[in-house]
């Protein structure tokens, strides 16, 4: 099987169905958790990271372990807190450079494109600007007889479906004419785009970074194996809702977009080999958590490997199958990211966290410093 058939997933090959799922994984939480202004607090504009560090392993990590003082450490010293028997689930999805930009025929006014996901060869669900420009049958122009593309359908959240026509090779068309999208809150684009991609990232599809893996570095990594921690590598390509806030008052309101994933059985037995003999699981990032406790089979009691679609929202109250420790950046106030992590080691905890983190002046968000999250109350009252 080729790696674009290996890697495309479709929503008639999702593994479980996400309402089930749901029912399946969420016991009563306290009433303010499921609110959305429980989860805001105060940052300061200055502490939003806009560029990378010059090390990737010189970020700060923030740890918390079973309620006690969070420690202030670096990421290389993350070794430090794994043992030989753990395994560290790493998300190898690679960022596109989904950001077209274009005209009409005639025109010289910039078109902007973002392309979301791939529904066919040569069709793409896109994000553009300004829309009211681009009517069913309008064409854009990204590069004269190169690359063109047509708006076959108009979804109702005003996404576009784009047909491309094109010379060549697309990989090599996206590569030459495309820029990596990144988050709305960096003002300006990185001196090295390569910054924005981890080391390990493999498999093109992704919109926007697993960040928490930015941190990693060769060195980093080869030291974590070299303890005897083994790398179970999942795929789950970023879509367009990293960037969407939250916006119902409830919170048990909001709907995740779908976003492609696939398990590989080498990294399912490494999981399951890992939970048999004791040892713990640690994810690198919100995705690799999504990831596995999505493909986690309620009937096996263990992660099964294949193709599937997420839909998990993770919010106080989920029930955690797998994922026993978590590496994580800091999330923006009211996200669907902060909610994770809030259902991980508790809502209060976690923004009393963040307040010490400002006080501390951390960086935050995609370019920021991260967090290592041990221990959980959910996870050891766990049959």
């Amino acid at each position: 099987m080729s790696e674009a058939e290996t890697l495309k997933c479709k929503q008639q090959t999702a593994a479980t169905d996400s309402k089930s799922h749901e029912s399946q994984s969420y016991e009563p939480a306290e009433p303010a958790d499921l609110f959305l202004s429980s989860y805001y607090y105060d940052l300061p504009e200055e502490l939003i990271a806009q560029d990378a560090l010059e090390k990737r392993d010189a970020s700060r990590m923030m740890v918390l372990k079973d309620g006690l003082p969070p420690k202030h450490l670096h990421i290389g010293d993350i070794a430090d807190f794994l043992n030989p028997g753990d395994c560290l689930v790493i998300n190898n999805s690679k960022v596109i450079p989904a950001r077209l930009f274009g005209h009409l025929p005639g025109k010289t006014s910039d078109i902007e494109c973002l392309l979301i996901r791939e529904l066919a060869p040569r069709t793409w669900r896109c994000l553009a600007k300004p829309g009211r420009k681009l009517q069913l049958g309008r064409r854009i122009i990204f590069k004269e007889n190169e690359l063109e593309a047509e708006v076959i359908n108009i979804e109702e959240d005003g996404a576009r479906i784009l047909r491309f026509e094109f010379e060549g090779i697309w990989e090599q068309r996206l590569a030459e004419l495309g820029h990596i999208p990144l988050p709305p809150y960096i003002h300006h684009d990185l001196a090295d785009p390569n910054r924005y991609q981890t080391v390990y990232a493999k498999y093109d599809g992704s919109v926007a970074a697993p960040t928490a893996g930015l941190h990693f570095t060769p060195e980093l990594l080869a030291k974590i194996e070299a303890k005897g921690i083994r790398l179970a590598q999942v795929c789950l390509h970023v879509g367009i809702g990293t960037f969407r806030p939250v916006k119902e008052d409830k919170i048990t309101d909001h709907q995740m977009h779908t976003e492609a994933y696939e398990v590989t059985p080498e990294t399912a037995a490494i999981i399951n080999d890992t939970k048999a003999k004791g040892g713990r699981v640690v994810c690198v990032g919100t995705t690799s958590c999504r990831t596995i406790e999505t493909a986690f089979d309620e009937n096996s009691g263990k992660i099964k490997s294949g193709l599937g679609e997420s839909q998990l929202f993770i919010y106080p109250g989920y029930r955690f199958k797998l994922m026993d420790a978590l590496l994580t950046n800091f999330h923006l106030p009211e996200s669907s990211l902060l909610m994770l992590v809030s259902a991980f080691y508790g809502r209060e905890e976690i923004l009393a966290a963040y307040r010490e983190a400002v006080a501390e002046r951390y960086r935050f968000y995609s370019l920021g410093d991260c967090m290592l999250i041990l221990g959980n109350a959910n996870l050891k009252e766990r049959d």
